[in-house]
């Protein structure tokens, strides 16, 4: 490129990317997840500026670690509905992420209507770079993720067990990609899900922005 051509060059995305991120930073870098004192043990932390240092281990999950919210698009057996949620992914300093996720159902208004699904869980990586997710919704069913690293900032998984316990509702087989959106940096996912006809189908969708972190 000559010096003329690099004079009259625009800023790219990359560069764009870096300064909307420094933006962001100014509300959420002092947030942070709260914990009751007392414990002998390190503070889960969803801040990577506060709290222990992330295990090395964890390196390809960085991207992740955040207090998220936003909105998505749902679809059950009553249908298709509209959702906000919130997910929590923090540390202690050892070698997994802890998961936490909330979401409730919204009216056309676009207004809380009904508490909807509730997850907790955990990440871990493996030596040969291979993702693990252990979930457990509050309906009483337990799954375990296995996925491997689309980008440094994209991760896709499937499900190898699902466990019901006698009073959940009926699951089938999942599968979840999760990454970070280039523009604004905002957490977008998509699960699918088995149905009773054994067809992968939409089940969530949605594009969360960085609320702390």
């Amino acid at each position: 490129m000559s010096d003329e051509q690099q004079s009259d060059a625009v800023p790219g995305t990359g560069q764009e990317a870096l300064d909307a991120a420094i933006e962001r930073a100014e509300t959420t870098s002092s947030r942070n997840i709260a914990n009751l004192p007392g414990l002998p043990l390190a503070d889960d932390t969803a801040n990577l500026r506060q709290g222990p240092d992330l295990h090395p281990g964890l390196l390809g999950l960085l991207p992740l670690v955040g207090v998220w919210r936003g909105e998505g698009e749902g679809h059950d057996q009553a249908g298709d509905y509209h959702y906000g949620q919130q997910i929590i992914v923090s540390h202690d300093g050892q070698n997994y992420l802890s998961w936490e996720s909330r979401s409730w159902k919204l009216n056309d208004q676009g207004e809380f209507s009904e508490p909807d699904l509730r997850e907790s869980g955990f990440w871990r990586i493996g030596d040969d770079d291979e993702i693990e997710l252990l979930v457990t919704h509050a309906s009483g069913i337990v799954e375990l993720y296995y996925g491997k690293p689309v980008s440094q900032t994209a991760w896709e998984l499937e499900t190898d067990v699902v466990i019901r316990s006698k009073t959940s509702p009926l699951a089938g087989a999942a599968k979840r990609l999760y990454g970070l959106v280039e523009q604004g940096g905002a957490l977008a996912y998509v699960e699918e899900r088995v149905d009773a006809d054994g067809e992968l189908i939409p089940r969530l969708s949605a594009k969360l922005n960085r609320y702390a972190g």
